[in-house]
């Protein structure tokens, strides 16, 4: 751990003045095109595993209807929260970290991925079961996910690689006691909250923009398994969820999740206590209540599991007039990264896929490349503008300004940052049995990490609250060198 460092450089061996911070117009963003690095690192991660998905490889799926029972129109004119709207959703879960064929029993994050084929078009909620994340900026989520994955000499998930990671990167604590409290081994799939954890707009028809968190409530009830009964479930079942979720479907027994939306008037961001754009931070429902909106049901099995989940390819770039984006770094990001990884995993023509294809028509001047499978007819208007009657723009759909400032820079985004109180707060909510099982598994993760590292993260537990150092250093049966200082 003592040697010198070696230079960091790009792929065309310039030298990384900052491996930390994206670049961004003002601290809170949004995120420039001109940062190639980001760009490079997201692009290449994408690259990295063929032809399984690099992230969220292993996943189950149904369709569903969501069904709007509050209409939303005072804050979005999309059809699709329109009262009383009905449309078909396809939503996959996944682990994150294991392969395709890893066993779902697995204490992981789950995605909770939603596709929706509204009458103008697909939306697209890319969430997971979590309201928030690891990273806050986009330019350390290859380096995260490299430390869920494999060790590239041994082969072996490296339990020194993510506390390593997460020992050097504060704002992880929040999501690292998510993951190692009781919601980080669900018992099943269908009992597990749903959250599009990035804060999005909504825009109204008066083009007035407004914040947005959007939740998923499950009806079956929050259930989770201990690390044995886990353990016990994998030795006799790998596709457990995948089991579960299709035979109660199979079975009539549909799956349902109660929906809801969070909403901040657009001036609260600038004042508001958090950062409303950081994605390792909740709204506090006593700040911005939940606003009942529906219920989506998951009631059919798709047919064929490659052609209906393999090949499904989400990414929030699939918006729909009154709906939008914010300065939220890792949305950004995402919006370039999904769709990237879907045209190199799947293909040019990925969004032509039946599963992916929209119900409303497809009208673009994209042009051949590979799999190009919906047989065109010749035309005189494959350019635009054009004079033959070719598809035009429409100014209605245009979205309001969004206002920012600043300078573009490297903005450390640690800096004033207090990533100690919402994880400290959510400790402190958990009842006595639930933290003594959040430090036993903490403990657990921690096998083999060398005593530095440990001591770097009882640091972090400390500053949340000092019971819960407390508590994982009983748990490791290690001194708390944290409480001294």
């Amino acid at each position: 751990m003592a040697t010198k460092p070696e230079l960091m450089t790009t792929t065309g061996g310039n030298p990384v003045a900052d491996n930390q911070n994206s670049l961004t117009a003002g601290p809170r963003g949004p995120v420039l095109m001109q940062d190639y690095q980001l760009l490079e690192k997201l692009a290449h991660q994408n690259r990295e595993r063929i032809p399984e998905r690099a992230v969220h490889a292993k996943g189950s799926a149904a369709y569903g209807t969501l069904t709007i029972t509050h209409g939303l129109e005072k804050y979005s004119k999309a059809a699709v929260f329109r009262q009383g709207a009905q449309t078909e959703a396809l939503l996959r879960f996944s682990t994150v970290a294991g392969e395709a064929g890893a066993a779902d029993a697995e204490r992981d994050v789950r995605g909770f991925a939603l596709k929706f084929y509204t009458t103008e078009g697909n939306w697209d909620l890319v969430g997971n079961n979590t309201p928030v994340f690891f990273v806050r900026d986009p330019y350390k989520f290859p380096d995260f996910i490299h430390t869920q994955k494999r060790h590239p000499r041994s082969h072996l998930r490296s339990n020194t690689a993510a506390w390593d990671f997460w020992s050097l990167s504060p704002e992880s604590l929040h999501q690292v006691t998510i993951l190692m409290s009781d919601r980080g081994l669900p018992r099943s799939l269908r009992h597990v909250n749903g959250y599009g954890s990035h804060t999005y707009s909504l825009i109204n028809a008066a083009h007035e923009r407004f914040w947005v968190k959007f939740h998923f409530k499950t009806l079956q009830g929050i259930e989770y398994m201990t690390n044995a009964e886990a353990e016990a479930v994998v030795a006799k079942d790998r596709e457990s969820s995948q089991r579960d979720l299709y035979t109660a479907i199979e079975k009539g027994e549909f799956p349902k999740w109660r929906f809801f939306v969070q909403i901040m008037p657009e001036a609260d961001a600038a004042h508001y206590r958090w950062n409303p754009f950081d994605l390792t931070k909740v709204w506090p429902h006593g700040d911005y209540p939940l606003i009942e909106v529906g219920m989506l049901e998951l009631n059919r099995n798709p047919e064929h599991y490659f052609a209906e989940v393999e090949q499904a390819a989400f990414s929030p770039s699939n918006i729909v007039p009154g709906i939008g984006f914010s300065p939220d770094k890792m949305l950004q990001a995402r919006v370039f990264s999904y769709a990237d990884a879907h045209r190199h995993r799947i293909g040019t023509h990925y969004e032509m896929l039946p599963v992916n294809r929209p119900k409303s028509p497809v009208r673009t001047y994209h042009a051949d490349g590979a799999m190009r499978f919906d047989a065109p007819k010749g035309t005189d208007a494959y350019y635009e503008p054009n004079s033959f009657g070719g598809p035009v723009q429409d100014a209605r759909f245009a979205e309001p300004p969004l206002k920012i400032s600043g300078d573009a820079d490297r903005y450390n985004h640690r800096d004033g940052n207090d990533d100690y109180t919402q994880p400290g707060d959510l400790f402190r909510l958990l009842s006595p049995d639930h933290k003594e099982r959040l430090f036993s598994n903490i403990a657990a993760a921690m096998a083999g990490v060398p005593e530095e590292i440990v001591q770097r993260q009882l640091v972090h537990f400390h500053k949340a609250d000092p019971a819960y150092a407390a508590g994982v250093a009983r748990a490791l049966g290690v001194t708390n060198h944290a409480a001294g200082k």
